[in-house]
């Protein structure tokens, strides 16, 4: 197997750079053992204006069929001549993608101590593997490295150039020219070599998938071929390929929230906001029980379902939207009502997905679409995504649940939020919940001053939470009235609040003309 590496330079930036990067002296010729024979690297040229660095693999195939008995290619010949008799040692396979890991794996890291300036400097590269085996084709060739910024040219290799009728081989001759940093160029060969080749000679484990995401970082979260790479790498393991899926996904979704990954996947909120100290019940109002009755209080959990389930069933939905669904709960009391004929949970959140997937028995996750999607009936779907963007598949709904969701998004990203919601998705009717602040004095094992999630990034009164919502009805069309969800104080109001809009009718005056229970209160009715 062969693979050159060419850059040019100037007096100023000599191309011998190329050797500090490497960490491999254009003057030397060195050799390294590898489990699958010996790897050369040379310079066959190497001055100020021009260098290029040759990695030459001579593969022993009496060592790759004695190591690979049992696993992969190796393991399950055609037949007894096909161990030693194959392209294995010619074709660039995972075999030189292990190599070049092996052999230049400083320079894979991006690390450089003698010239540490070095890594950062996009350099033109001219990359060439003489033979490469294409399964797809050279247009997939071209669809996979044209994306990262490389011109290619992918010429099929004739199966006899005397005999042309014979048509081409799988193979081609790869060259990729472009200005990269030459860590990245080494990560995409790394990766795509054994895509192309969809086969390794290995057993892939679960590690492979942090390699994969380790040398896909920065470019594969966005790679429109990211999910043909993913499958193909892992070795077409259902299993592996989910998880790289769901990591890159929340990899992007990260990058596009300008936060960390972890924050992102952690900021968990089931409906139930008991991370710092709310109790699974409300204290009992007056009229909820007597002392001795032995009657025990209704969650407050429970209680907002109940209060989000009626709101909807007053709107006449059949097709919802659980934005921000987190573990399932309400998903699985939409479920039991036959009412609900097309449910989506929506969260950004991929562990808050499977934990909701495990509790409500759903069928594993398709991989023919743009996100990880579970479904159970043909009734409900769980999707990945951030709320703070639009997104053209949750348009045309009849309604949309938001349950104790706006208080975990920044106050500035709360206008990007209400235009994907309202603005965007415009379901017929729209459900929020979220904590009454107020009310917090009032749950004994909270703190002075602490809000009841980690998470949260406010809780509001109930004049703001009033405020927010009928400017936003206003916004976009909506009218909006409000109702309490669990025991009213008199002087606190309800632990929790709930706003109902609905889409005014057109060329009305944004006013909801529906009576409610004897609780709402409409926009209409708080502006007189």
């Amino acid at each position: 197997m062969f693979l050159t590496i060419t850059t040019t330079g100037t007096a100023e930036r000599p191309a011998t750079d190329l050797g500090f990067l490497l960490h491999k002296h254009p003057d030397k010729a060195q050799r390294f053992s590898t489990s699958y024979g010996t790897a050369h690297v040379l310079y066959p040229e190497a001055t100020a204006e021009r260098c290029t660095a040759a990695l030459l693999l001579e593969v022993d195939p009496v060592a790759l069929v004695r190591r690979g008995r049992g696993k992969g290619r190796g393991g399950a010949p055609d037949s007894a001549l096909a161990q030693y008799v194959n392209d294995r040692p010619y074709a660039a396979s995972s075999l030189l993608a292990v190599a070049l890991s092996a052999v230049f794996s400083s320079a894979l890291r991006g690390q450089c101590k003698a010239r540490p300036e070095l890594p950062e400097r996009a350099l033109p590269l001219w990359i060439e593997v003489p033979a490469l085996p294409a399964r797809g084709g050279a247009a997939l060739v071209e669809r996979l490295f044209a994306p990262l910024g490389w011109a290619v040219t992918a010429e099929p290799v004739a199966l006899d150039e005397e005999f042309p009728r014979w048509g081409d081989s799988r193979y081609v001759r790869l060259v990729l020219e472009g200005e990269l940093r030459l860590a990245d160029a080494l990560r995409h060969l790394y990766v795509l070599l054994p895509v192309l080749d969809d086969a390794k000679h290995y057993w892939v484990a679960p590690d492979e998938v942090d390699k994969l995401l380790r040398s896909g970082e920065g470019w594969l979260e966005r790679h429109p071929e990211q999910r043909l790479i993913t499958n193909r790498y892992l070795a077409r393991r259902w299993s592996l390929t989910r998880s790289a899926l769901e990591r890159l996904e929340l990899a992007r979704l990260a990058e596009a929230d300008d936060t960390e990954a972890e924050e992102i996947d952690n900021a968990i909120d089931d409906g139930v906001d008991d991370a710092i100290g709310e109790p699974a019940a409300e204290p009992l109002a007056e009229d909820d029980g007597e002392e001795g009755s032995g009657q025990r209080p209704v969650p407050l959990a429970v209680r907002r379902r109940e209060a989000i389930l009626d709101a909807l069933r007053g709107t006449g939905a059949a097709r919802v939207l659980d934005l921000g669904c987190g573990q399932g709960q309400l998903l699985g009391a939409l479920l039991k009502e036959t009412r609900f004929t097309e449910i989506v949970g929506v969260d950004v959140s991929m562990r808050a997905l499977n934990e909701a997937a495990r509790r409500l028995r759903l069928d594993r996750p398709g991989l023919d679409t743009g996100t990880v999607e579970r479904q159970s009936s043909g009734r409900l779907k769980l999707t990945q995504g951030a709320l703070t963007y639009t997104d053209s598949r949750l348009a045309g709904f009849d309604a949309a649940v938001l349950s104790e969701v706006i208080e975990h998004v920044d106050p500035p990203r709360l206008p990007a939020l209400e235009h994907a919601v309202f603005g965007a998705a415009r379901p017929k009717a729209v459900v929020v919940t979220t904590p009454n602040v107020e009310y917090n004095v009032r749950w004994e094992t909270l703190p002075a001053g602490r809000m009841r999630h980690g998470d949260h990034r406010f809780e509001w009164t109930r004049e703001e939470f009033r405020a927010w919502a009928e400017q936003a009805a206003q916004r976009h069309g909506y009218a909006v009235e409000f109702r309490p969800v669990g025991p009213e104080d008199p002087e606190v109001g309800p632990p929790t609040q709930l706003a109902l809009f609905r889409m005014a009718a057109e060329g009305g005056d944004g006013t909801d003309s529906r009576s409610g229970d004897s609780t709402a209160i409409t926009t209409k009715e708080a502006a007189a």
